[in-house]
């Protein structure tokens, strides 16, 4: 649990009405909600859904195959051309972990710790849902990830952000052991004189509290800039905004998907055309959406692998 000093730090950090509003929906766990955009269903907040899948992958003799295919994961490469991109920041590799779900992965990280440990980058980025639940304590979460941040090893250190599965709650221990976290918030990557910015928002699908304006006060327009957001709902507004590359995750790529990475649940809110893999969106914005590196609702996969995912700036 957090004290009331630490509350009252992110009320002073954050505002009183994202607080607020955190607050409120983290006692709601609920699978239909009417919001602003409309009528939705949380898929991953319905708990009949686990037992029911892990049930049928049971009765059709698959299931040991899939657990087996939850920690199968797949260094993903990206290049991505940035217009106006620093000097000093060509070759810059940014390393994304999305969706890690900690608590659901099966053999607690071990196989997770030692694919880190192989690679290099200059940046680490976790893109939301630290945890398995929704809702419920959190702390075996924290333990977790205590223990994996030994295994990631880079000159411009990590940066996180928070999912739908998050509690606010979280930020102080989280960033206590040296994941700072933007929520709604931007910093600037220094290297060789030259500034690249990085841009946070909170989660915009469940607690819809991502206020990217406030995210960008005081970069400057000109700056190149990349986004950090768990899911795909801010696309448009990003475009507008002038994001140059959108970092995100949440889909899972479907996680239990048909041959030819078809997609059984879309668990997004914008458009099943971003649910994995790179895009650009008008012509004018490029983004990157990763199929997840951990699982939700159970630790399985079908066609559809989890991913570390390096973003190579060119």
């Amino acid at each position: 649990m957090v004290d009331n000093e630490a509350l009252l730090q992110l009320k002073n950090r954050i505002g009183p009405v994202h607080l607020g509003k955190r607050l409120e929906l983290q006692v709601t766990h609920s699978a239909f909600r009417f919001a602003p955009t409309g009528f939705h269903i949380y898929w991953e907040n319905l708990d009949a859904v686990g037992p029911l899948l892990k049930g049928a992958l049971q009765l059709c003799g698959l299931y040991h195959r899939a657990t087996r295919n939850s920690i199968d994961y797949k260094v993903e490469v990206v290049t991505v051309p940035l217009r106006g991109l620093p000097p000093a920041f060509h070759g810059f590799r940014i390393l994304q972990l999305s969706d890690l779900h900690l608590e659901g992965i099966f053999d607690r990280g071990k196989k997770l710790k030692e694919v880190l440990r192989s690679l290099t980058y200059d940046l680490c980025v976790i893109t939301g849902d630290f945890r398995f639940l929704t809702y419920g304590d959190y702390q075996e979460a924290l333990t977790l990830m205590t223990d994996l941040t030994n295994a990631i090893h880079c000159p411009h250190g990590i940066l996180g952000i928070l999912g739908n599965h998050d509690f606010i709650e979280m930020v102080p221990p989280l960033e206590k052991m040296g994941i700072p976290m933007l929520l709604n918030e931007a910093v600037p990557l220094k290297k060789d004189g030259e500034t690249l910015w990085m841009i946070g928002v909170d989660d915009p699908h469940w607690y819809e509290v991502a206020d990217l304006p406030r995210a960008l006060d005081g970069v400057p327009q000109e700056a190149v800039k990349i986004l950090l957001a768990h899911s795909t709902e801010i696309i448009p507004e990003a475009c507008e905004a002038g994001i140059d590359y959108y970092m995100c995750g949440h889909t899972h790529g479907g996680q239990i998907c048909l041959p030819g990475h078809i997609p059984i649940l879309n668990s997004s809110n914008f458009s099943r055309q971003y649910i994995s893999g790179g895009w650009s969106y008008e012509g004018r914005m490029m983004g990157y959406t990763s199929r997840g590196t951990g699982n939700s609702l159970l630790p399985v996969r079908f066609n559809c692998p989890p991913e570390i995912t390096i973003h190579q700036l060119v």
